[in-house]
Parts: C-alpha cells; sequence; structure tokens
C-alpha cells in the first residue's frame, strides 16, 4: 500500500511519521476489509435468500448464539488492539526524550518566534540538528494558534495564558514548513515557519555565525534585527523618547555622564562593553537592569548593534 500512502500523505520525515503512517494505513486496510465483507456478505445474502413466489413460509430463526459470540468478540479484540496500539502511538508523541533541546515557541498574529536556550531567537525559522530530539514548549501572545508540521505528522494548538508542547526527532536533512492549523484572523495563511534540518556540522556552523542574512547581510540590517529580535526595543527606543534604557537615536559619539559621577563616550568599544559587562558603566538616570549579552550574541551581530546605533542620528 505505498502507492496509495505515498499519494495520499506528505513525506516521511522522522520515525514517529513512518509509525504515524503505517498506523493509518492499517486503519484504512482494516476499515476497507471489514465494508468490503460485510457488503459482499449483504449482497451474497440478498441474491442467494431472495424470496421467490413458490417458497413455503418463512422459517422463524431466533438466533445463533456461536454467530453472535464470533461477531461481538472478535471486533472487541479488534478494537481494544486498536486502543492499546493508539495509545502507545500517543504516548510516543507526546512525552519528549529527556535529552531533547529544548525550544520556547510564541505564536503571535502572524508569525511565530522561537527561543533556544542560550537566549538566541529567531522569527519564522529555527535550526536543529538532524536525528536529535527538539522538545517545544509553545504559548501564544493573543488568540489560539495550531503548530502544525506534515512532515512530522505532529500539530499541537498554541493556547494565550498557558503552555502547550510537543516534540519531534528529524531523521533527515532538509527543510520542513510548519503551517498555523487554526485559523487566527485575516493573514492566518500566511502564517508560515521554516525548520531547517541540518547536519550536525552545518548546525554548528550556523550556531557559531548564525543564518545566511546575518552572514552576509549589511551590518546596520544584522543590527536592527538584533534590536527587534533580542529585547534591545523593550528598553531602548530609536525615537528619542527615553525608556528603561537611554533611547539610542542621537547617541553615537555623544559624552554621556554615568551613574559614577564619569563621563564616557558613547563609541565602539562602549557599546561592546555595555552588552557583555552591562553593571560596569550605567548611563546616570537609569537603572542597572539590562542583562548580559555575552555568549549570546555573535561577533558579526555585535558589530551589527554598532553599526544600527551609529545610524540613527
Amino acid at each position: 500500500m505505498n502507492w496509495l500512502r505515498d499519494w495520499m500523505l506528505p513525506s516521511q520525515n522522522s520515525a514517529y511519521a513512518r509509525d504515524y503512517d503505517f498506523m493509518y494505513m492499517s486503519l484504512v486496510g482494516l476499515s476497507a476489509f471489514f465494508f468490503l465483507l460485510i457488503a459482499g456478505l449483504c449482497l451474497f445474502f440478498v441474491v442467494k435468500y431472495k424470496r421467490r413466489a413458490n417458497d413455503g413460509p418463512t422459517p422463524h430463526i431466533t438466533h445463533n448464539l456461536t454467530l453472535e459470540l464470533v461477531w461481538s468478540i472478535i471486533p472487541l479484540i479488534i478494537v481494544i488492539g486498536i486502543f492499546f496500539w493508539g495509545f502507545h502511538g500517543y504516548m510516543n508523541a507526546t512525552v519528549a526524550p529527556g535529552d531533547a533541546l529544548e525550544i520556547q515557541v510564541t505564536g503571535k498574529k502572524w508569525l511565530w518566534t522561537f527561543e533556544y536556550p542560550d537566549g538566541m531567537r529567531t522569527i519564522n525559522e529555527i535550526h536543529v540538528p538532524v536525528n536529535k530530539a527538539v522538545h517545544l514548549i509553545m504559548t501564544s501572545e493573543d488568540v489560539i494558534h495550531s503548530f502544525y508540521i506534515p512532515g512530522m505528522r505532529i500539530k499541537q494548538d498554541v493556547v494565550p495564558g498557558r503552555y502547550t508542547e510537543e516534540w519531534f526527532r528529524a531523521d533527515q536533512a532538509g527543510f520542513q514548513q510548519v503551517f498555523c492549523a487554526e485559523y487566527c484572523g485575516k493573514s492566518h495563511s500566511q502564517m508560515l515557519a521554516k525548520i531547517f534540518v541540518d547536519t550536525p556540522a552545518k548546525y554548528a556552523e550556523w550556531l557559531e555565525k548564525g543564518d545566511e542574512f546575518t552572514q552576509t547581510a549589511p551590518l546596520k540590517e544584522v543590527g536592527q534585527k538584533v534590536w527587534e529580535n533580542r529585547g534591545c526595543k523593550e528598553c531602548h527606543s530609536i525615537d528619542g523618547v527615553k525608556g528603561q534604557g537611554p533611547s539610542f537615536k542621537g547617541i553615537w559619539g555623544k559624552m554621556e555622564m554615568m551613574s559614577d559621577g564619569k563621563p564616557y563616550q558613547i563609541d565602539a568599544n562602549y557599546i561592546r562593553e555595555s552588552m557583555m559587562y552591562p553593571q560596569a558603566k550605567v548611563v546616570k538616570g537609569f537603572e542597572p537592569i539590562m542583562p548580559t549579552f555575552q555568549g549570546l550574541l555573535r561577533e558579526r551581530e555585535i558589530l551589527g548593534v554598532i553599526e544600527y546605533i551609529k545610524s540613527l542620528q
């Protein structure tokens, strides 16, 4: 039935997908078998026992205990077997291995954001290593979404105010498409994400150097993306409005008074130090609440932030 499965279902990209498809096609085959058996018997009995004009009185048959036990016990055994088979598959699908890579997923109109254990964030795309279990912890900022990966045969609602989970282990390097399978507004069909399943070497390179955008885009654009995705914009505006931290607008090259009473020039060295050791020099009038980004930003991302701030004159 492989040809039928390939015609009906997407490609298989995990062991769970193969187990899922085997169960699905088995149930389709079982249903088709009993449909043909019962329909065939009905047709056979209609023809064989059709009442004719010269037939005598219809015999009165009460029941056949053996037949009734057979058509009750055999389906019962089959249904119980299907239950335990399905329950085993359900447990495999919902209980992630202890060594799984944990990624936080947030859905909102109309995009997906992903956060890795080291604090790195991406929008609408993630990279994962091949043959490595990936555990997704998901929530929504607005309405109900649904995180659906057809190639992995997994789908889970993403609900505001609570966390849901799902996991997968991709066993083939390549690309997987993610859909939102719960209608969430006018751009629901455009709420897409990409999963790049990398070889161990390529995944290590991605961790070190970033995606193609980080490696090739102009530094200013890389810095803007960091500002947007790494939480910078929550405290540092770009329009001159003071927030929990100083605005980035027009600060490049200026002398700022620090909380220790000494002035410092806002240059590349100061910006790098502020990202790696944010408590070293705190601008006067602000609380020392900024977390460190040491180990969380790649070198090109640091240079991008410097270039982005430099451009905001």
